[in-house]
């Protein structure tokens, strides 16, 4: 392949579909794409996806329509499988993955670039009470179980501490995203 893939992680609440917009506004005209989420979950409160019925998502799995695909807090999340034709055409594409299932990822593109996003606790937890997708005992319960990461040995990951101010976070990832097409050229 071509072009680049970043790969975005972090916890819910680290502001990684914030940084994504943000990114996305300064990088307008540059080989830079943003491969859209399939989640089988409602859109709005600030993510950017597109929404499927779980039928839906299972009939576009079933014809080998995702290039990523994976289950996470009773979900369904999957990356089209147009990121391959982006890549081979040289692009850079940035998705928003999952820390849980970053070796699948792996496995597929051994060299993706890895970033993790990350924020306070403090900061999370006011994150996710103002997103109001979860009841106050379900967003304590999904800090408590917040397990720590590991990476697999030999991949290199940028920590990016969206804790601030939005623009500091995301001039960071921006820089990110630039260098990874410096580095494809």
């Amino acid at each position: 392949m071509n072009g680049r893939l970043i790969y975005v992680m972090g916890p819910s609440g680290a502001g990684k579909d914030s940084l994504l917009g943000f990114a996305r506004k300064r990088v307008v005209g540059e080989p830079i794409l943003f491969a859209h989420r399939y989640i089988t979950r409602a859109s709005g409160n600030g993510e950017d996806h597109v929404e499927l019925t779980l039928e839906e998502f299972e009939v576009r799995s079933a014809h080998g329509l995702f290039a990523l695909e994976w289950s996470s807090h009773g979900l369904r999340y999957g990356i089209g499988i147009e990121l391959d034709a982006w890549l081979e055409q040289g692009c850079t594409v940035v998705i928003n993955g999952s820390r849980q299932h970053l070796q699948q990822t792996l496995e597929r593109y051994p060299s993706v670039e890895v970033v993790h996003i990350d924020a306070a606790p403090h900061v999370l937890e006011t994150r996710l009470g103002a997103r109001a997708r979860e009841s106050a005992q379900q967003v304590a319960a999904r800090l408590a179980r917040r397990a720590p990461f590991s990476l697999p040995e030999g991949v290199h990951m940028t920590m990016i501490d969206n804790s601030g101010a939005l623009e500091d976070a995301g001039c960071a990832f921006v820089e990110v995203v630039r260098g990874a097409v410096a580095f494809g050229l």
